[in-house]
């Protein structure tokens, strides 16, 4: 089965994976997701963009779902991969629009409105994320709601709040589709309300393959 085209009914899990990772769903439902090797250690992989619309579109449900006690007004995506799971998420919700968050500045954008983003699988500096001015009148005053893909270390999100504060919002939650692993724990405190659809854990390499690291997977999906 290719990765995140469909789902997988549940199987017991290998001794120990090798290159893939059969994910559990809220409905007992497996996603195949690629390990990425780190060296000693591995996480699993989740690409939104290359995701079937049969996948993303329940993934996004679960997640609506979760977040719909928030009362979210404006969802505002990170990029890249937030993008697709924003826009996504915001007609699920009933909204009108979105707002994004990019790399690239354009002509009118403003250095104020802007902060510096290292994530792990894009982990060289000098890039920064930018938020266009002209959003700023859609998420003034409203109930506004973070969004990427995956959280792993924290980085990325942390900069999207940043930003969202250099802009005076305060955001009710953050909505991510998988927590990769726990590391996003030991980011500086606090964090707002945080949800996701599911958990995956770091693996430590072993002979019979990479091996799950118990108490990396929050059980905890709204944290």
């Amino acid at each position: 089965m290719a990765y995140w085209q469909d789902f997988a009914p549940p199987a017991a899990p290998p001794r120990g994976w090798q290159d893939r990772y059969a994910a559990a769903m809220p409905d007992g439902s497996r996603l195949l997701l690629p390990l990425r090797d780190l060296g000693d250690s591995a996480v699993a992989g989740l690409i939104a963009n290359q995701a079937s619309f049969t996948v993303l579109d329940r993934l996004v449900g679960w997640l609506a779902a979760r977040v719909a006690p928030w009362r979210p007004e404006v969802v505002v995506g990170l990029p890249t991969l937030g993008h697709a799971v924003a826009a996504a998420l915001a007609r699920a919700l009933g909204h009108p629009h979105w707002a994004p968050a990019g790399f690239s500045r354009k002509l009118w954008y403003q250095e104020s409105l802007s902060v510096p983003v290292t994530s792990i699988t894009s982990p060289g500096s000098g890039r920064r994320l930018w938020l266009d001015p002209r959003l700023l009148e859609r998420l003034a005053g409203r109930r506004v709601l973070l969004v990427d893909d995956v959280v792993s270390t924290g980085t990325s999100l942390r900069a999207g709040l940043h930003l969202l504060d250099t802009a005076g919002i305060a955001p009710v939650g953050v909505g991510v589709l998988m927590l990769q692993g726990d590391r996003w724990r030991a980011a500086p405190a606090p964090w707002p309300p945080l949800a996701g659809v599911f958990a995956t854990p770091l693996f430590a390499r072993t002979t019979e393959g990479w091996q799950e690291i118990p108490g990396t997977a929050p059980h905890d999906l709204c944290a």
